[in-house]
């Protein structure tokens, strides 16, 4: 389904959208209305990101996994796709993913049907490292140097 939508239901309302648009203000007008948007939607995705950016920094600098950010940054991805796209349906459902309401929407739906992981996510390397119930995890470390190395694979050789 999602197949018939993408590559059959949109280009031919992006056609339809297209003629009718064409008919009532003109074919020049109507080209250049689809250059404009794509210039605009682009700079509103540059400046949008950039923020979005410094959110997530934020985020990561504090501890803590900018889940939202995340979930804002592909949905700008997504939205500079459909901008950059020539026609007047993509525009709108490009322009719909440049508001922030909209993404608080779709971002409970993003949770509940998309597989989403985040493994591996340690927080800050410049925070110290705690647990649950935020106290420090002590632990033991032993400095390898390369001699020792050397010496240790030596002696399981034998």
């Amino acid at each position: 389904m999602p197949f018939l939508i993408l590559f059959v239901i949109i280009p031919l309302a992006e056609v339809y959208a297209f003629i009718n648009v064409g008919e009532e203000i003109g074919v020049f007008k109507t080209l250049l209305l689809c250059i404009l948007t794509a210039i605009i939607g682009g700079t509103l995705v540059r400046m949008q990101g950039l923020s979005t950016l410094l959110k997530a920094r934020r985020n990561f600098m504090s501890g803590t996994l900018p889940l939202n950010e995340l979930f804002d940054g592909l949905c700008l991805v997504v939205a500079g796709a459909l901008l950059l796209t020539p026609g007047f349906v993509t525009d709108t459902m490009g322009f719909l993913l440049l508001v922030p309401a909209v993404r608080r929407f779709l971002r409970p739906f993003a949770a509940k049907y998309g597989n989403f992981s985040a493994g591996g996510f340690s927080g800050s390397p410049y925070q110290e490292r705690r647990n649950a119930d935020g106290d420090i995890i002590e632990g033991d470390y032993e400095e390898v140097t390369k001699e020792k190395e050397r010496l240790d694979n030596d002696s399981k050789s034998l």
